[in-house]
Parts: C-alpha cells; structure tokens; sequence
C-alpha cells in the first residue's frame, strides 16, 4: 500500500495511490492515516495537472538522522566507520515535499545531496528491541538529506549545516509493504547518476536503528529515522535538478535555487 499527501488548491488530504496502465490515481481517505483509522471516501483523482504531492509526513516530534551508515560514503569523507549509530536531529521546520525547491543557504556555498531511504514510525515505540522494531513502521519513503558541508567543518555540531530549511526534502509517499534489507538507493543530478548503493550495505540496519534510537527517546507516530547515505554525494548548484530514488518506492525530485 502506498500513501500519499496531496493537495488541489485546498486543505492536505491523504490517499492510497493506484496504479492503472500508465496512469496514477488517489484514492482520497478521510483524516490522517499516522494518528486515526481512515476510510476511502470514494473520491479518486488522477494525479497530473491541478494536483500536487505534499511531503506524505512532516513530524510533529523529530527527524532522527544517522551519520556514515555505509562504510563507503564514510571513506569517501575521510572518516572512520562509526562502532554506533552516530545520530543527530532535523526539524521539522526543514521537511519539503517532491518539487519543492531546496533553497541554498546564504551562510554556505557549498551544499551537498544526500538520497536516503527514511522511515516513518506507525507507533509510540520505547526501548523495542531489533526483532519487535519492524512492527512499529508503519511504512518507507525517500529523503534527501541536504548538507551545507562548509558548515558542517566549521561548527563541530550539525545542526545549522544539516538542519536549515529545506534541508530536508522527503516524499513521494510511504511505502508500508517495502523490504528494506536490500533496495537500491540512487541519486541523479540534471539526469547523471551520483549515487548508486544498496541497503544491504548500511552498517547498522532498519531493525537495529529504530530499536537504538529507541533506546534513548521515545518514537511518536509521524516521526522519521534517516538511515544515512550511500557513496557518491557531491555538490549541488542554482538551476540544478536532484532525484533520490529508493527502489521499490519512486522518485524524489527537487529543484535547487537561491533566493535573492
């Protein structure tokens, strides 16, 4: 089942996403699939003009991130392979959705791609261990962990370099019947590929890291754990187009520019 946030011009709505031939439809759902039970309402849209996905989740509580997850984007930046998950937070605040632009920071001048498969957390979940985690997903998407690596030198924590608005693009829709243990995670800037990976290759796992971050804070429904990047980022320009796509899942596209 896939789920999506949409909008035609009104309040966000949710919906399943069917798939008929060569066409995409929404099956509108009433109230919010993360936090009540919905039911179809019998409306459909096809999605296309006049319709626009939304990010399918902006956290109410947090954005958990995990840094140097696969041993090769951690050579690649020079550092060891991390013996624990080294975590860090995004806000809420920088969570976009497909086609919303990533907007450069004036502070940086050297902004980086990221793509990732993300998590949704389905349930409040505390100190479940590896073999419950899975039951507390309620499903995947793909995101884009945006980095303004020239912050990320100089001021020895993440937050502004990983955390500025727009640094976090998530979408198109969760996923709740993806396997996570072995799909590729991609990414293509102006069409070239950059980032070619597997999940079979992260150090720690989708099960192991909802029961570590577990371990130390509780995990609310809507909230997302990044699961860390593959090889291959590199920097992004004004007028560039930045797709991270997750198998099994789809494509997340965003434009990329400045505001003056």
């Amino acid at each position: 089942m896939r789920i999506a946030r949409f909008t035609t011009g009104d309040d966000p709505r949710y919906a399943l996403v069917q798939q008929e031939g060569d066409r995409t439809y929404l099956a509108v759902l009433t109230g919010d699939p993360l936090y009540m039970p919905v039911t179809p309402t019998g409306e459909r849209v096809e999605l296309g003009d006049g319709v626009r996905l939304l990010a399918p989740v902006i956290p109410r509580s947090k954005i958990v991130a995990v840094g140097r997850n696969y041993a090769d984007h951690a050579k690649e930046m020079g550092n060891d392979v991390p013996t624990s998950p080294l975590l860090f937070l995004k806000p809420n605040t920088s969570v976009v959705g497909p086609d919303d632009p990533i907007v450069l920071p004036d502070f940086s001048q050297e902004v980086s791609y990221e793509a990732e498969l993300a998590v949704v957390i389905g349930r409040l979940a505390k100190d479940v261990s590896p073999e419950a985690a899975p039951a507390y997903v309620l499903g995947y998407t793909v995101a884009n962990d945006v980095t303004a690596r020239d912050a990320q030198r100089t001021d020895g924590q993440w937050a502004r370099a990983k955390g500025f608005d727009s640094s976090c693009p998530l979408g198109p829709w969760i996923d709740t019947d993806l396997d996570p243990e072995d799909v590729a995670v991609r990414s293509r800037v102006n069409g070239e590929t950059k980032q070619d990976g597997r999940t079979r290759d992260m150090v720690f796992d989708v099960a192991f890291l909802v029961s570590y971050v577990s371990e130390a804070m509780t995990l609310l429904p809507g909230d997302v754990i990044l699961t860390g990047t593959p090889a291959g980022v590199g920097l992004i320009d004004v007028g560039d187009r930045v797709e991270c796509e997750v198998e099994g899942i789809g494509v997340l596209s965003n434009p990329v520019l400045r505001r003056g």
